[in-house]
């Protein structure tokens, strides 16, 4: 029998945060059938970003880790808003992660483990996805990390 996300979330001691207001002209996810994608999410907690600055300068790749598993919260808590909660994602498709870079870093996807592992422990074989970690010059608000999602989602529901 398949994990319950939601219940899965409460025994890792997680809980969705209310997704955070867009910054500028667009909306949090948008269904397009029976796929659903997020806005870049930022590290927020609590209203406030987590971390600033680049990974490998002011931000230790140990700190974008857990920025990276942050905005992955932040990115199931909009799918949960238009799909009617986490028990209405039925596959994580693709995660894309955005990894503010100082010159010479270049462990961006050890970096976005942080993201795909929290969504492995949540979801289980039907978290596992492709992935692209990039590194950047610069994110909005000075983040040191922004991750976005793709999942599957019966528009039925399950």
């Amino acid at each position: 029998m398949a994990r319950d996300p939601e219940t899965r979330l409460r025994e890792l001691g997680l809980e969705l945060p209310a997704v955070p207001n867009p910054a500028g002209a667009y909306v949090p996810a948008t269904r397009a059938g029976n796929l659903v994608f997020t806005a870049g999410q930022l590290p927020f907690r609590g209203g406030e970003l987590s971390a600033t600055g680049k990974v490998g300068a002011e931000v230790s790749a140990e700190e974008a880790y857990e920025a990276a598993r942050l905005c992955a919260l932040n990115a199931l808590a909009a799918v949960a808003a238009e799909t009617g909660g986490l028990g209405g994602i039925d596959r994580i498709v693709k995660v894309t992660g955005f990894v503010a870079s100082a010159p010479g870093f270049n462990g961006q996807p050890g970096v976005l483990n942080g993201a795909s592992e929290l969504l492995g422990e949540v979801f289980g074989e039907a978290g596992l996805h492709a992935r692209s970690a990039v590194g950047v010059a610069e994110l909005p608000l000075d983040a040191p990390v922004e991750v976005e999602l793709v999942v599957v989602s019966d528009p039925a529901g399950p």
